[in-house]
């Protein structure tokens, strides 16, 4: 006869004493495919129909935000430059494999607003390696301007990574403050 896992430290099988978790799977995995078109649609509104590259940079708001056409071939803010074919494949394949982490995290994870930051940074992802597939490099346009020590001209894929990022480090810092205070509490 088989000990009582409870007790014994053998494995429990699957579901067995579990609580149910609330999963936000669906929610997160549509906040990424929101995120994604949204993406995608602007730039191929900024490439096809605005036809910013031929006309570089268009002020919307003058002095603090414009639209300015640049090709990033590398990562976030121009880091890990790409300059060639085998640049270009291996920082596609890496961000793709960080893309797998994401999912992986976002199928597994049970918190709501970490499940949405989890879909936006997902989504992100997958707009810019579309884009470092089709042309080479990412398609970036929005220039914020009137910014100390700001020159980054982004995207609405880097935006939500960004927010994203930002999100799962704030959510990270308010459980630590929660676990310390229990600790103190102790």
């Amino acid at each position: 006869m088989r000990p009582d896992p409870a007790f014994s430290g053998w494995p429990r099988p699957l579901g067995e004493g579990v609580p149910p978790r609330a999963s936000h799977r669906p929610l997160g995995l549509t906040f990424a495919a929101l995120v994604l078109l949204a993406d995608q649609v602007s730039k191929w509104w900024i490439l096809d129909v605005f036809r910013l590259p031929e006309k570089f940079t268009v002020p919307v708001i003058d002095g603090f935000l414009h639209l300015t056409m640049v090709w990033n071939r590398g990562v976030s803010t121009g880091l890990l430059t790409a300059e060639s074919d085998v640049g270009r494949w291996l920082l596609t394949a890496l961000t793709a494999v960080i893309s797998i982490g994401v999912a992986i995290w976002l199928w597994r994870e049970s918190n709501r607003w970490q499940t949405l930051a989890l879909g936006g940074i997902l989504g992100g992802a997958i707009g810019n390696i579309i884009d470092r597939v089709r042309f080479g490099a990412v398609a970036d346009f929005i220039d914020v301007k009137g910014i100390p020590y700001w020159s980054y001209v982004f995207n609405v894929a880097d935006a939500a990574i960004t927010i994203g990022v930002a999100v799962i480090l704030l959510l990270s810092l308010r459980k630590q403050e929660e676990n310390d205070k229990v600790e103190s509490a102790e």
